[in-house]
């Protein structure tokens, strides 16, 4: 299907909601939202039609390094699977190569292509870590997750500020206890923004 008629499809089907919803989708404040909100919904799955290997494998590089690499606190912003309400959050990335390293920027652009779809938690940081393990075939992989779910705060038990953490452990990080605590360390060490 070409953009244009998938974007009209999802338009026609939100002036369908707004008017199930009881609003009068000729008032001037909703004249444009149906396209609007095709256009955002659009954006927020762009994920679907990225593949993360392709990402990783244009910016792989041979290194001597055997240290551990991490980028942490990277900001995502998903749509859960269940209520299509958005999941705030951050993810922390860490891997320890083993003749292979991958340019810093495309972590974070792995963790867009999972997030821009929709998720569960949980499923995200699997898929992160799996992705990374696929490619670039580290010692280990280490990929934690915190993040707010408005399916849990705008409706249902309606809990602001509740946090949700997942993790997700490969190699080294799941069975070296010292790597382990080296990383949940770093995650956790205060870092001024202005470092």
């Amino acid at each position: 299907m070409d953009k244009e008629t998938k974007l009209k499809g999802i338009a026609d089907a939100t002036a369908k909601i707004l008017t199930l919803l009881g609003e009068d989708q000729n008032r001037e404040g909703l004249l444009n939202t149906p396209m609007r909100v095709a256009k955002a919904l659009e954006f927020l799955t762009s994920g679907y039609h990225e593949d993360p290997h392709d990402i990783l494998n244009e910016a792989l590089f041979t290194t001597s390094n055997d240290e551990m690499v991490l980028v942490r606190d990277i900001e995502f912003y998903s749509m859960c699977e269940h209520h299509i309400l958005p999941i705030i959050g951050r993810v922390h990335v860490a891997y320890i190569p083993d003749g292979k390293v991958v340019g810093l920027s495309k972590i974070p652009r792995i963790v867009n292509v999972f997030a821009r779809r929709l998720q569960i938690q949980e499923q995200l940081t699997e898929q992160i870590a799996d992705a990374i393990s696929e490619v670039i075939k580290p010692k280990g992989v280490a990929v934690v997750v915190h993040a707010r779910h408005m399916c849990m705060e705008m409706r249902g038990v309606e809990k602001i500020n509740s946090t949700t953490i997942s993790s997700a452990l490969r190699g080294l990080f799941k069975s070296d206890t010292r790597t382990r605590s080296e990383f949940y360390n770093l995650i956790n060490t205060h870092t001024p923004s202005n470092f």
